[in-house]
């Protein structure tokens, strides 16, 4: 777990000798206040409220993006048997709506609103506006100031961990533990996995049905069905055989949007980086190391001209950085006294002016953030001793992200719930028998990987039980 989860440094002159100011949040709200009545005693009196608003909005959506959309097809077509087996996914949107009763407006403005518009009416500190609205534009290619970011920023103040709402935590050993305890949990049931398997195409019964897949090294495996946590694009275009999808459907597929605006960095380093506006000497970490460091995010400004550049098709020269520091909680990351930084920055198109990426493009781009880093953090540039650069194309050639999306699509308003990942196949089915979706394209609220595969088991069952 991690306490505080955020920290904004500022780049300005100390007073008196002072170190600049910097906006540090966490789970304890008197200290949020005094850190937010650095910049305004008026936002610090009004933050508890807007804390309240956004919790009572997420916990009445919560539960809805957790099941499966509304059958509409179900609920329209059919036997009445049918009908009225499709009328139960209805229950969670009539639950949602009971529990918001009168704040439905503020729940509806909150969704299709600019975040800006939203945090505007709540507060008048560029930092504290700044800080918050990096959750309504990360990982997406938007601005604050584009409808349809207040909900990216509900979604990233949804969640829980350990039974505590809202709350961050690293995962020890890494991301890849929660492959590893997947992994053994479905091998203690039998499953089999193959590694550094390229599947090919989905196997195809005589009757049109999924019977397995086709590895590209030919083998076959053979099952009553196949479920694909690839992003759809891959799942339906790679695949999937074009003959057994209509012109129709291969052209919704096309439509989807995947734009990315995320350029990953992973470094490593010799040394702990040392804020100005933070200070520990001798390499040690100070609660702030532990958070998300949020660089070039004093102002929304800033924020609005780094995601202009990259709508032109050039990378931000002042990008939006987020920076996490696993290994000051994590120690298993790195040697004694090394560290393992990530940069999660935007905004970065996936063409530059039209034309690929080259390796000369990303060491330039990675110096750009390296260089606002070191004004923040005197000396992080002479600790790096590697670093790894994932552009968009990066992530959809390495890890099989189209366009680089790390929620596989992007999370606007046309592409969730009944939409998501198109209109009339947001059930985890497809238009393939025995073909179905786990990935976080398909997930109604977008971006959460869990749920769609267990809800995606769910269908499975269904089915079979047919």
């Amino acid at each position: 777990m991690r306490d505080p989860y955020s920290f904004t440094p500022m780049l300005e002159e100390g007073v008196n000798g002072a170190p600049p100011r910097s906006l540090t949040l966490g789970s304890d709200l008197t200290m949020n206040q005094k850190e937010i009545g650095k910049f305004s005693q008026n936002d610090a009196k009004t933050f508890r409220d807007f804390a309240a608003h956004l919790n009572k909005i997420v916990e009445a959506i919560h539960p809805l993006l957790d099941a499966p959309p509304v059958d509409i097809l179900g609920i329209t077509a059919g036997s009445l048997r049918k009908r009225l087996g499709a009328v139960t996914t209805l229950l969670p949107v009539i639950k949602c709506g009971l529990q918001l009763g009168r704040n439905i407006p503020a729940f509806y403005e909150v969704l299709t609103a600019p975040a800006m518009k939203i945090l505007n009416q709540w507060f008048e500190s560029e930092p504290l506006k700044a800080t918050l609205a990096t959750d309504a534009v990360i990982g997406v290619m938007t601005s604050s100031n584009n409808t349809g970011s207040g909900y990216v920023l509900l979604h990233h103040v949804m969640g829980e961990l350990e039974k505590a709402k809202g709350a961050w935590g690293y995962v020890e050993g890494g991301m890849g533990s929660v492959s590893q305890a997947i992994a053994c949990a479905a091998q203690s049931y039998g499953a089999e996995i193959f590694t550094e398997k390229d599947v090919g195409h989905v196997l195809l019964g005589s009757d049109g049905a999924a019977r397995g897949v086709v590895l590209k090294d030919g083998t076959e495996i053979h099952s009553k069905v196949v479920l694909s946590n690839a992003t759809p694009r891959v799942t339906f275009k790679n695949l999937t055989p074009q003959a057994a999808l209509s012109p129709e459907f291969i052209k919704a597929v096309d439509q989807i949007d995947y734009t990315s605006p995320v350029t990953k960095i992973n470094v490593a380093l010799d040394k702990l980086p040392n804020f100005l506006a933070s200070p520990t000497p001798d390499n040690k970490p100070g609660p702030h190391h532990q958070s998300s460091i949020h660089l070039n995010c004093e102002s929304t400004e800033v924020l609005e001209t780094a995601y202009r550049q990259a709508m032109n098709g050039r990378p931000s020269d002042r990008p939006m950085v987020e920076m996490t520091i696993p290994s000051v909680l994590d120690p298993t990351l790195a040697p004694p006294g090394c560290h393992v930084v990530s940069l999660f920055t935007q905004f970065t198109p996936f063409y530059i002016e039209g034309r690929e990426w080259t390796s000369k493009d990303r060491e330039n781009f990675a110096d750009t953030v390296f260089d606002w880093v070191e004004k923040y953090a005197p000396g992080f540039k002479r600790s790096v001793v590697g670093r790894d650069i994932l552009t968009p194309p990066d992530l959809e050639r390495i890890f099989g992200l189209t366009g680089g999306n790390i929620f596989h699509g992007s999370m606007s308003l046309d592409q969730l719930y009944l939409a998501r990942p198109l209109p009339f196949l947001s059930d985890y089915r497809s238009p393939i028998k025995g073909l179905y979706l786990c990935g976080s394209g398909c997930h109604p609220g977008g971006g959460v990987m869990g749920t769609p595969g267990m809800n995606a088991a769910r269908a499975v069952i269904a089915d079979l039980k047919m």
